[in-house]
């Protein structure tokens, strides 16, 4: 929110800190959550952004009292908590996988499955603590209000055997089920589709509270990077309603889940 409202007003790094008598680090700490705002800062801030109304600024300042209490998730081990922190404060989140469950809607034994395959190959420990960690944020989908989440899978995703069948088999059971909560739609681009423009890419575009501006989350190896700029939302805007338009209906999209379910329980009486 403090960096676009300091956009708004058409102002740099360097010029809000000039005014503020502080480092231009500081103030880029400030907008990045890497440092806590306190209420004069908020006060400073507010001067200098021009918000008049003593509701924004009460609103501002309980924002930034918030900001300073932790969250669920910073007792956690998680190398993503910025990522968790915005998913927390979402109104929407719009996504697309080529090639796993997103993690809002993975299973225990295929979140677990998926870590010890993970590259970085934590501990045992560190492994369990994020699969809890995974499973607490699954409550979003389930909250009132809940944030509205759409997402598009390849059909690779309900092919790959984390875990071996029986453990893919209760992943796509569990995604059947997720279809039906009210804020969860789901719909998968089938082989047959051919190429289409996310075969490369990971994405999730977050929807905020107004003024804080729209988020695009790209995934890494072992990092995300986080796209703000409107050009850059613009694009995975453009991308995402592509992505939707060739992929199957809501509707074709669960029925193609089954059938995938279906074979894999046959394959596993056959075997």
């Amino acid at each position: 929110m403090l960096r676009a409202l300091r956009i708004e007003k058409g102002l740099t790094v360097d010029q809000v800190a000039e005014r503020l008598l502080c480092s231009p680090s500081k103030v880029s700490r400030m907008e990045t959550g890497q440092r806590g705002v306190t209420s004069r800062d908020v006060r400073d801030l507010c001067e200098l952004y021009g918000i008049t109304e003593q509701a924004e600024r009460d609103r501002l300042m309980t924002i930034a009292h918030e900001g300073r209490q932790q969250a669920w998730w910073q007792s956690f081990d998680l190398n993503y908590s910025r990522y968790v922190g915005l998913e927390a404060a979402a109104l929407s989140i719009r996504g697309y996988q080529s090639s796993v469950i997103p993690a809002l809607l993975q299973t225990a034994d295929y979140a677990r499955a998926l870590l010890e395959g993970s590259p970085l190959r934590p501990k045992p420990d560190v492994i369990e603590q994020r699969v809890e960690a995974r499973l607490i944020r699954q409550h979003l989908l389930e909250q009132e209000p809940a944030p509205r989440f759409w997402e598009v899978l390849d059909e690779a995703a309900l092919h790959r055997l984390v875990g071996g069948p029986v453990v893919l088999r209760r992943q796509l059971d569990r995604l059947i089920e997720a279809c039906q909560l009210p804020a969860v739609t789901i719909q998968v681009i089938p082989f047959a589709a051919g190429a289409h423009p996310g075969l490369e890419s990971n994405f999730k575009i977050l929807e905020l509270s107004p003024p804080a501006p729209p988020v695009v989350c790209v995934e890494g190896l072992n990092r995300e990077s986080y796209l703000e700029r409107p050009e850059d939302l613009e694009d995975y805007e453009r991308v995402f309603n592509q992505l939707k338009a060739v992929a199957l209906t809501p509707a074709d999209s669960i029925d193609f889940i089954a059938r995938i379910r279906n074979s894999l329980r046959l394959r596993q009486h056959v075997t």
